[in-house]
């Protein structure tokens, strides 16, 4: 049923804006699994909405979540132990002195490698999934209506990747957790892992999952729709030149600021399942209930401010790396939404009529 939409999608000669137009290809291609050829364009690697197109996006989400997860392990360590335990660390700057005074520098790289397996996989299913269901279903309007709700495709196709990149995610996510907030459990994966199933069953690693939804899909909702709508903005408003006059390097780094700007807004949303989540995989006994009970309105948002440091560098960062992978493999890179000719026409005429 699936691989049908899809079809039906890339066949469609009346696309969205989401989807690239169905024209003559520029180079011949060789010909793709069902006798389909595919459509390459002068110096791409691919075609717009191929299976190597989304098997590359996906790589170009492993390198861009896996990378810059770990490399902030540090900061999170601290972020997870004061929302779990914050009457011994006050704050960010206490808690790196403390962490480093009893387990000396080496210990803030605690959980790097669940951290960089788990955000791996996830970086999997979060870009490459949302590539094929940003196609699909834009496939399934026609050209007016997917401009039109193109937020709605957004935020459709975010939260149905992110569904599938939080099973991936929580079985490793619940082992970082115990290894960087409970002292004595563990100090890596391999020696936290076999622990965690001899001890609660593997059931263990999806406690957390629920509320990792909470956490993640928001998130991901937020960080794809608002990195859309903040991308077409700045090229509309802010850019002093069109998209296609801009270098490479000049619309990386409009990439940069664009998900940076996303970042904020995800860390926000998200912060208050985040803290839940950490509670929880801290303590095997606890529920989503009876953590809110005890912590209260105020205390869900502890830990806000590095989270909105880390979570808008992450974010920035992370489009960065996904945008230069594209460029790297000059795979296609659609420019922002663009109001169809015929809905301008259409409002113009419209508008005419009025003036009359």
């Amino acid at each position: 049923m699936f691989s049908s939409l899809m079809e039906t999608a890339r066949n469609s000669p009346f696309r969205g804006p989401l989807s690239p137009a169905n024209c003559e290809p520029a180079i011949a291609a060789p010909m793709e699994q069902g006798g389909m050829a595919a459509s390459v364009a002068q110096g791409d690697s691919c075609e717009f909405g191929s299976t190597k197109y989304f098997a590359l996006c996906g790589l170009g989400g492993i390198l861009s979540c896996g990378i810059t997860h770990t490399a902030v392990v540090p900061l999170d360590l601290v972020k997870c132990r004061l929302q779990v335990d914050p009457d011994k660390y006050k704050n960010v700057v206490n808690g790196f002195k403390v962490s480093v005074r009893e387990e000396g520098m080496r210990g803030l790289a605690k959980g790097w490698a669940p951290t960089f397996i788990g955000y791996s996989l996830q970086g999997l299913c979060k870009f490459g999934l949302y590539e094929v269901f940003k196609v699909a279903y834009s496939g399934m309007l026609d050209e007016e209506a997917a401009y039109t709700y193109r937020t709605g495709v957004y935020l459709a196709a975010s939260a149905s990747a992110e569904f599938f990149a939080d099973i991936a995610l929580s079985p490793l996510e619940a082992a970082k957790v115990r290894i960087q907030t409970m002292p004595g459990f563990a100090s890596t994966l391999r020696e936290a892992w076999p622990k965690m199933v001899q001890n609660e069953g593997y059931g263990t690693f999806y406690k957390g999952l629920v509320p990792l939804w909470g956490r993640q899909i928001p998130y991901t909702m937020m960080k794809f729709a608002c990195f859309e709508k903040t991308l077409e903005l700045l090229y509309k408003y802010v850019v002093p030149k069109p998209r296609d006059q801009c270098s490479k390097g000049e619309q990386l780094v409009v990439t940069f600021a664009a998900g940076y700007i996303a970042g904020v807004f995800c860390a926000i949303v998200s912060h208050p399942a985040d803290t839940v989540v950490s509670k929880l995989n801290q303590d095997k006994t606890a529920t989503v209930g009876s953590i809110i009970g005890k912590l209260g309105w105020a205390g869900v948002w502890k830990g806000l401010g590095p989270r909105i440091v880390m979570i808008g560098t992450l974010t920035a960062l992370q489009w960065f790396i996904y945008d230069a992978v594209k460029v790297w493999l000059r795979m296609p890179r659609p420019p922002p939404a663009e109001m169809p000719e015929s809905m301008r026409k259409r409002l113009e005429a419209e508008e005419a009529a009025k003036s009359k």
